[in-house]
């Protein structure tokens, strides 16, 4: 198949300064870019940001993408949205306004001792501004030492396909889940709902 439209888009964070300041900004998008985009209804639209491990993104998100879509024949699958300076709530704003069923935010994690170069996957249905941290599923560590590109392509794909069919994500999609479902030998959290801590920097 021929590759996915790419589209770039900006949060309000003008540089990387006022990114790591004020995370407030770059849970919005810059002014005018949501005009930019392009207007379903998708079932699923893959954001892909930056956020504290440029690395991450660069290594994993494609074969990420790649390998989720391939197992998602016959859903409606937007362009792919490239957004810089951006945390993941910037994927709820960019969901609504491509109308979009399901948003998944791939963005790189905080740097830390087993991994500079993580990837983390967020998925929310509905997405919109505002949305409650609870609402999303998170599927963490993924990096050549921990969960494989193509795992995280398996699991984020039974994420969506569950979504849809049950109606939400987040804490009621996790719990609605079979036994094992979701867990991995690296860590019983990898999937996990949301949680609204405030502790990870890339939020």
């Amino acid at each position: 198949p021929a590759p996915r439209e790419v589209i770039k888009a900006a949060s309000a964070a003008p540089d990387r300064a006022s990114y790591l300041r004020r995370p407030d900004l770059g849970r919005r998008l810059a002014a005018g870019a949501a005009s930019q985009l392009p207007s379903g209804p998708f079932d699923l639209v893959f954001v892909i940001a930056d956020g504290l491990s440029a690395d991450a993104v660069e290594r994993h998100a494609a074969d990420v993408v790649i390998a989720t879509e391939a197992r998602l024949p016959g859903l409606a699958i937007g362009p792919v949205v490239l957004a810089s300076q951006a945390r993941v709530a910037l994927g709820d704003v960019v969901g609504a306004a491509m109308r979009a069923r399901l948003v998944a935010v791939l963005i790189g994690e905080r740097p830390g001792l087993s991994a500079a170069d993580s990837l983390g996957v967020y998925l929310s249905l509905n997405p919109v501004p505002g949305l409650r941290d609870s609402a999303r599923n998170c599927i963490s560590n993924i990096h050549d030492h921990g969960l494989s590109a193509g795992r995280a392509g398996e699991k984020l794909a039974w994420l969506v396909r569950e979504a849809l069919r049950i109606g939400v994500t987040g804490i009621g999609l996790k719990e609605a889940a079979p036994d094992g479902a979701i867990e991995t030998p690296h860590s019983t959290a990898e999937i996990t709902h949301h949680k609204p801590t405030g502790a990870r920097g890339h939020e």
